[in-house]
């Protein structure tokens, strides 16, 4: 296990080198000026203009602000400064991670909740009512994209019934105004994430169910719950937990259709501005800070892999 650890962290390390340099020259060459608005207000005269273009390094070379920026992000711990907002990247960054944990880390931990119990339960009550209604919740959920679905509850809920309000208010106090703002949103995100989530469960229950080692965990005289939660759902989580972890990091880079549709001013949505703005050092942190825990997160499957499974190991 050490070894393959060692060798993961190696190949790990290299893939998010490659992601920062494929991510940075594509903002590098995609059009739009990082200066923002000071590159049309017509109260910044031309000189005043390249002189910050050479404050801010944005008249080097790629490789010469690559490496500056990376300089910046792994040794010095510095994010940079946002051309758009004139704010510490972390500062602007990190003040939107409550939010966005709160919405999207609801969701989907709701989701993950729904998802398992029911999936195995339609999976032993195979072709029952219960396993229809579920198999066609999932196929709705699935199917609907979730602007739509996120559209439908503001008309219903708050444009006939006046119930919710479909903007979301950071500067709200109180548990009941932050919780009736949030139920729309995480409702979408929820909805979508256990319909995905039920048909992998559902799927990994049957093909376990009728393996030998549970019908001769049954023969032993095994009561049916030990069975079903000791062997079968045991073995039947190892892929949907590389599902669960790669959706993990979703958690933190935002559901962006979502905090668009409700204006959530999570992580997500921060993501879209930095991108409409060319704001490199926003959208480089948010960016890359995904791409880290996607690849933590596949190290962390991999290893629960050995602990869900004995018969796996690593060399």
């Amino acid at each position: 296990m050490g070894q393959y650890l060692i060798r993961r962290l190696f190949v790990s390390i290299l893939t998010l080198i490659a992601i920062s340099m494929i991510v940075y020259s594509i903002l590098y060459l995609a059009p739009g000026d990082p200066l923002g608005g000071l590159a049309t207000n017509p109260n910044v005269s031309p000189e005043v203009r390249e002189r910050i273009r050479e404050s801010w390094g944005l008249n080097d070379p790629l490789h010469v602000q690559y490496f500056k920026w990376a300089k910046s992000y792994f040794i010095d711990f510095d994010w940079g400064v946002s051309p758009t907002s004139r704010t510490p990247v972390k500062e602007y960054v990190l003040g939107r991670l409550p939010v966005t944990l709160g919405i999207v880390g609801s969701a989907f931990l709701i989701g993950v909740l729904i998802a398992i119990p029911v999936g195995v339960i339609s999976a032993l009550k195979q072709y029952s009512l219960f396993d229809q209604i579920a198999t066609t919740f999932a196929f709705f959920g699935f199917s609907i994209p979730t602007f739509f679905s996120g559209l439908l509850l503001i008309l219903l809920f708050s444009v006939q019934l006046g119930w919710l309000d479909f903007v979301y208010d950071s500067t709200a106090t109180g548990i009941w105004p932050n919780l009736k703002q949030a139920i729309m949103p995480v409702t979408v995100l929820a909805l979508f994430n256990a319909a995905q989530l039920t048909r992998f469960v559902r799927a990994s229950m049957l093909e376990t169910i009728n393996q030998d080692f549970v019908r001769t965990a049954r023969a032993k005289g095994l009561r049916e719950n030990v069975v079903i939660i000791a062997h079968a759902m045991r073995n039947a989580m190892i892929p949907v937990v590389t599902i669960i972890a790669l959706q993990i990091p979703s958690v933190v880079g935002g559901a962006v259709i979502t905090e668009q549709i409700f204006r959530i001013p999570g992580i997500g949505r921060a993501l879209i501005d930095g991108i409409n703005s060319k704001d490199v050092p926003v959208v480089m942190a948010i960016t890359f800070g995904v791409s880290i825990l996607v690849v933590l997160f596949n190290v962390i499957a991999d290893i629960l892999y050995a602990v869900l499974d004995p018969r796996i190991t690593y060399r």
